[in-house]
C-alpha cells in the first residue's frame, strides 16, 4: 500500500521477528530470502520503476531514510533498523550481489494484473504494472545468476526463505475508490486474489522452495486514510472497541479467512514444505485496542 506508516513497519517487523525467534528456538535457520509484496517490503524497487517518469516520489525525499541511512533508500519508513537481518537488495538494482537473497517488493503493487484491472475500467494509481504475477517474472529472470541447472536452483531453494505478501490490501484500495460495492469485491475478487496468490505459492514451491510466508492483510478500517475517506456520522459503522470502520475491517477478516483455508489446502498438498500463514490483523488490532502495550 502506498506511503502509509501506521501498518507497514509494526506488520513487517513482527513478522520478520516472528522469523527471527523461530529461527533462534532451533527450528530452520535460512541461507537466502526471496521476497514479494508491496511498500511494508519495497527496499527501492519503486524508485527505480519511477524515476525516469516522476519529478517527485515521496520515499525518495526526507524523512524517510532519516534514522538509518540517514538519506532516502525507497523504503516507506525512516530506515530504522533493529533485527540485524541482511539487506536485501531491490530486485531491479544493478551492480548488486543477490546471493543472500533479493526483494521484488514494490510500493503499490497488486495481486492481480495491471492488464486485468485495465480490460475491466479499473484504475491503479501510479499505473505501473508490479503485479504479484510481474515480480515472479523478475524471480524467473535472475534465477540464472543464481544457479545454472534445476537442480541446483532446488538445492539453493530448499534452504531459502520465501515471503508472499501481503497482497491483496492494494487491490481492494482500487476496486473501492473505483466505486465498487464491498459485496462484489467480496463475491467476486476475493476469490481471485487469493487464487492468484496459491499458484505463486506453489510455483515457488515447485521451483524447490521448502518454506513460504504468506500473510494476511491488515484492518484496513484501522488505516487513518479510510478512516478520513469514508468518515461516517452513524456511530454504529465504527467498532466501539478501535475506533475502526467495520465494512473494512469486515473484508480484511473475509480475505484472511480465505486465504487461511486456502494455505490449510496448500500444506495438505505439499506436506513436505512448510507453508506458514503470517497474521498481520490480530497484532495490528492489539496495538489499536492497547497502545500503551507497545
Amino acid at each position: 500500500m502506498a506511503f502509509s506508516p501506521f501498518p507497514a513497519l509494526f506488520s513487517f517487523l513482527f513478522l520478520l521477528s516472528t522469523i527471527v525467534l523461530t529461527a533462534s528456538a532451533g527450528k530452520p535457520t535460512y541461507t537466502s530470502a526471496f521476497v514479494f509484496g508491496n511498500s511494508y517490503a519495497d527496499t527501492g524497487n519503486y524508485v527505480i520503476l519511477e524515476s525516469p517518469v516522476l519529478s517527485v516520489i515521496p520515499t525518495n525525499r526526507p524523512p524517510y531514510g532519516m534514522t538509518f541511512f540517514h538519506h532516502p533508500t525507497g523504503r516507506c519508513s525512516d530506515g530504522r533498523e533493529a533485527l540485524g537481518l541482511p539487506f536485501l537488495p531491490p530486485s531491479l538494482s544493478r551492480n548488486e550481489s543477490f546471493r543472500e537473497g533479493a526483494n521484488f517488493a514494490v510500493t503499490s503493487a497488486t495481486a492481480l494484473d495491471l492488464a486485468f484491472y485495465e480490460a475491466n475500467n479499473i484504475t491503479i494509481s501510479p499505473p505501473i504494472n508490479s503485479s504479484l504475477i510481474v515480480q515472479l517474472g523478475w524471480f524467473e529472470a535472475l534465477k540464472p545468476s543464481l544457479c545454472n541447472t534445476a537442480q541446483k536452483c532446488k538445492e539453493l531453494f530448499k534452504d531459502a526463505l520465501f515471503i508472499v505478501g501481503e497482497f491483496g490490501g492494494n487491490d481492494y484500495n482500487f476496486l473501492e475508490a473505483s466505486g465498487i460495492s464491498l459485496e462484489q469485491v467480496k463475491e467476486t475478487y476475493v476469490p481471485k486474489i487469493v487464487k492468484t496468490i496459491s499458484k505463486a505459492v506453489e510455483k515457488l514451491i515447485n521451483e524447490g522452495g521448502r518454506t513460504v510466508v504468506v500473510p494476511g492483510i491488515i484492518p484496513s478500517g484501522c488505516m487513518p486514510s479510510k478512516l478520513t475517506l469514508y468518515a461516517s456520522k452513524n456511530k454504529m459503522d465504527y467498532d466501539p472497541q478501535t475506533g475502526c470502520l467495520n465494512k473494512f475491517n469486515n473484508l480484511s477478516k473475509y480475505h484472511n479467512t480465505m486465504l487461511r483455508a486456502a494455505v490449510e489446502g496448500l500444506r495438505r498438498k505439499y506436506s513436505h514444505a512448510r507453508i506458514i500463514y503470517a497474521d498481520y490483523y490480530t497484532p495490528l488490532i492489539q496495538f489499536a485496542t492497547k497502545p500503551a502495550h507497545f
